[in-house]
């Protein structure tokens, strides 16, 4: 029976072939059913036709990847005493290679012994000795050597593992926005992370020295065996036939029609009432629907529903490796059946042979027992190398994708210009001017901002205000330079942005973003990092904290300021008496239900939006204030209070008014406040332009949009 698929990693697999694939073009796609799939694989090019051909091409793409594979293997010899492990656990692989050659010449030697048993009627037993014990020695030898190579594996993989998943964590940290969230450059980071479990280096030299070991161990097998048994009557025509059904096996997995996964393929289902299946499963398995699906009394429904798509899906509606294995068990070929008649030849000559000559009855069947078990190892040998053999060069292509990743470039241009001139001038405030400015998103067809134009002079206070999406959040990140303006210029006191140093201007600018993340550290970590020099200074992480209204509540906390709000490693555990609430000191959560029967803690704090947001603003604090010296002369806060209780809410502003003149401030807000009251300029937006500017009281005398929301939001505390 063929196996169907040899790995679940082909479905995602990006082929570097240049080109189209249009599963509509009929004269270059073929199209089967398979069940509810419809599977369509681009036609094979001409010479892939000729068995082994497919793998030419890949074999001249090598040329250009062979260099990286010596650059890594340099990088490797760097490596504290990794030359050494290396070279041992080469070694070891190649002599654990010749093992099983050994062992099958002294079996074969013990069939000799046999056959003199038979035709002479006397036994050597010293011989009969010596070879039980070599055979049995190399049992031994070969365990041996397997313990060996394990422990040399360890540390030599853990090295190399290290050395290479540091350089790609350098490659993912230096990117900047834009660039990471390119899809292409995603795929190019996911396709270097690792290659079947392991580290794509450390998986290159397994997967060579593999194929070494696996090509000597088949070279060496079939020389002894035909040593063995070329004395034997039809010994070498006994191993042929036993060994037929593998190379017959071998060449129909090279032939043009196999599947799965050779070339180029696609598969989608149309079939509705499997896609519904399918939805309502996924539907009832995520925990993030279970309380609309509880509150709106869905269940009856869900259920019911669910029952009319498995009715109407039919008897074919399964998972689309499932149909694969499906198809091919069910397509019985000429060549299938011939290959099963093939097993059946050697046991019908060995019986042809018996009746013939019933003397040889014992060294024919111990012969017959010698090839049957030698074939089944070279078939599995045979099965690795050509497995092995046939991911070479997307192997070398990882490798030189693992070095290249290092050198992808960003997509915000570095400036060269220091900033500041002078950094006493930046304490006390950093002057923001946008003229002109358009912006629009990687993608997106209509503008964020349309002739944007304003100045905000140093030290002030800066209010933005208007509706969600009106553009307020997208000028904090053009002035921190996340993105590049599409047209226009932003100025830092009089310098155009793209002409400084990103680090500099970035040092010079403290952002607290609506939607800020939280760091699967602990909360010391997490206020800490706001400012990275001081990030394990326990005295400003605490008074950062108490500015951001966050120390109260996390001294409050079993484990303080080590509390972690995501814990970056899970527990794991069987299943737990209902009475164990905690383990390790940390909540028990027993809807997290794991792989083979296992559970493990979300190890996530509990802790309110309010507190989760006074935890961003204390770590904007960290670098703002809290530092000796902190070279931060503008603050920018999106939303800084959206999650924030009124009295929290009050709390913060007054502390934020505090430094107020000795740092220029820009606030995002859709909800009108104290804090435009005393805001030095307020710019109302709306529809990605700036529609009114001015001071609170400038713009009520206005009677524009900005005193009609703020005459709705106040009559909303009025009696």
């Amino acid at each position: 029976m063929r196996r169907a698929h040899t790995g679940r990693s082909k479905r995602s697999k990006i082929s570097s072939r240049k080109g189209t694939f249009n599963p509509e073009d009929t004269t270059r796609v073929k199209h089967t059913r398979l069940g509810v799939w419809d599977l369509y694989e681009e036609n094979a090019p001409e010479l892939e036709y000729v068995p082994g051909s497919s793998k030419l091409e890949a074999l001249l793409q090598l040329k250009n990847n062979l260099p990286y594979v010596w650059r890594m293997l340099l990088d490797i010899g760097s490596l504290k005493s990794c030359w050494i492990l290396l070279i041992a656990y080469c070694s070891i692989n190649i002599a654990w290679s010749f093992v099983p050659a050994v062992s099958l010449w002294y079996t074969g030697q013990l069939l000799n012994v046999v056959q003199t048993a038979v035709e002479s009627r006397t036994v050597d037993k010293a011989l009969l000795a010596r070879m039980t014990l070599g055979a049995l020695g190399c049992k031994l030898v070969e365990r041996l050597l397997q313990y060996i190579g394990s422990q040399v594996a360890r540390p030599l993989g853990s090295r190399v593992n290290k050395h290479f998943g540091t350089r790609l964590f350098e490659a993912r940290a230096r990117l900047d926005v834009v660039t990471f969230d390119d899809p292409a450059v995603q795929r190019q980071l996911d396709s270097v992370a690792s290659t079947n479990g392991q580290g794509v280096a450390w998986g290159t030299i397994s997967m060579f020295t593999s194929l070494i070991a696996m090509s000597l161990k088949i070279i060496t097998q079939v020389s002894v065996l035909a040593e063995v048994l070329k004395n034997q009557r039809d010994g070498l025509f006994l191993a042929f036939l036993c060994m037929l059904p593998t190379l017959s096996d071998y060449m129909d997995l090279l032939s043009p029609g196999s599947f799965p996964g050779r070339g180029v393929w696609a598969a989608t289902t149309k079939n509705e009432a499997f896609i519904t299946m399918a939805g309502l499963a996924s539907f009832i398995n995520d925990g993030a629907h279970r309380k609309e699906l509880v509150a709106g009394n869905m269940a009856e429904y869900i259920i019911t529903s669910y029952k009319q798509a498995v009715k109407e899906a039919g008897d074919y509606a399964a998972d689309f490796w499932e149909s694969v294995r499906d198809f091919w068990n069910q397509s019985g070929t000429p060549a299938r059946f011939f290959r099963d008649c093939l097993s059946l030849l050697p046991q019908i000559i060995f019986a042809l042979r018996a009746v013939q000559y019933p003397q040889d009855i014992p060294v024919s069947l111990a012969s017959l027992t010698l090839i049957t078990d030698t074939s089944k190892r070279f078939a599995w040998a045979l099965r690795e190398l050509f497995h092995k053999t046939g991911s070479i060069s997307e192997q070398l292509a990882t490798v030189r994708k693992l070095y290249e990743v290092g050198h992808i470039p960003n997509k915000v241009p570095d400036g060269d210009v220091p900033f500041p001139e002078n950094e006493q001038q930046v304490k006390a405030g950093i002057t923001l001017e946008f003229r002109h400015v358009y912006f629009r998103y990687p993608g997106a067809t209509d503008f964020a901002l349309q002739d944007v134009s304003f100045k905000v002079p140093q030290g002030q206070l800066c209010v933005i205000v208007g509706s969600n999406g009106s553009g307020k959040s997208t000028i904090l990140k053009l002035a921190i330079r996340l993105y590049d303006v599409t047209d226009g210029q932003i100025l830092v006191d009089g310098k155009d942005i793209r002409t400084l140093r990103l680090k500099d201007l970035r040092q010079a600018i403290s952002v607290l973003f609506q939607d800020y993340t939280h760091f699967p550290l602990s909360i010391r970590d997490n206020i800490g990092l706001g400012d990275p020099p001081n990030a394990t200074d326990d005295d400003k992480i605490r008074l950062a904290a108490r500015l951001g209204g966050a120390e109260e509540f996390v001294d409050r906390l079993p484990e303080k300021f080590d509390t972690y709000l995501r814990r970056p490693v899970q527990d794991y555990y069987s299943s737990l008496p209902e009475g164990t609430k905690t383990l390790f000191g940390r909540p028990v959560d027993y809807n997290s239900v794991r792989n083979a029967g296992r559970m493990g803690t979300t190890s996530s704090s509990s802790l309110s939006g309010g507190q989760m947001q006074r935890l961003a603003v204390s770590r904007t604090f960290m670098r703002s204030v809290v530092s000796e010296d902190s070279q931060v002369g503008l603050l920018l806060f999106d939303e800084p209070s959206a999650s924030l209780d009124p009295t929290a809410e009050h709390d913060l502003f007054k502390r934020l008014r505090l430094l107020r003149g000795s740092k220029t401030m820009i606030f995002s807000s859709h909800r009108f406040g104290n804090l435009t009251r005393d805001a030095d300029i307020i710019l109302y937006m709306n529809d990605s332009q700036i529609v009114e500017s001015g001071r609170h009281d400038e713009l009520l005398k206005l009677q524009g949009e900005y005193a009609r929301i703020w005459t709705l939001q106040a009559q909303a505390f009025l009696p």
